[in-house]
């Protein structure tokens, strides 16, 4: 699925499978095979320190290995977004955060394996328990790092894995 395109009809074999509305929709009229390329969703935690640091994952895997990027991952079926937001950052951190309060979304581009995924990003902003200890998944987590920034010209040079989460410190930062 090269691109997002299918040479045959997943249903039934047929080639002449069409692709519709932008790329966002399959049609086989062999079959009658409908599928959409609807969005992901994914989520992400905004943890802020005393400091005024915030806790980012050097990311260990593709996309955008070796970027920035927050505590989150896609929502699984039957979950919700604030499961989703708490479950992926014990996977990834093995901390449970606590207050959790949903903060924004953003819409988002993800290619992985030349396949190019549109998502819907909601981020959370969360605190950490007073006493924790960060230990990273290692197929995810290169390391954690807490990165101080106050305004977007130091936003600016914090080389970050997604667009949603640069737009996402951008509007956080204007509501300080």
């Amino acid at each position: 699925m090269k691109d997002n395109k299918f040479n045959f009809c997943p249903e039934c074999g047929s080639r002449n499978i069409q692709t519709l509305m932008g790329g966002r929709k399959w049609y086989c009229p062999d079959c009658k095979f409908d599928l959409y390329n609807n969005v992901a969703s994914a989520v992400g935690l905004v943890i802020e320190n005393e400091k005024g640091e915030f806790l980012f994952e050097r990311r260990a895997k593709e996309p955008r290995k070796g970027f920035l990027a927050f505590p989150g991952g896609f929502s699984d079926p039957g979950e919700s977004a604030e499961e989703a937001a708490v479950r992926e950052c014990m996977e990834e951190s093995g901390v449970k955060p606590k207050s959790v309060e949903y903060l924004c979304s953003f819409a988002n581009t993800y290619v992985y394996r030349d396949v190019v995924y549109k998502t819907c990003d909601l981020f959370f902003v969360a605190k950490l328990p007073d006493s924790y200890q960060l230990k990273g998944q290692e197929s995810e987590v290169q390391s954690f790092e807490w990165v101080k920034i106050q305004n977007l010209e130091e936003l600016e040079k914090v080389p970050l894995a997604f667009d949603s989460a640069r737009k996402t410190l951008e509007f956080y930062l204007s509501k300080k």
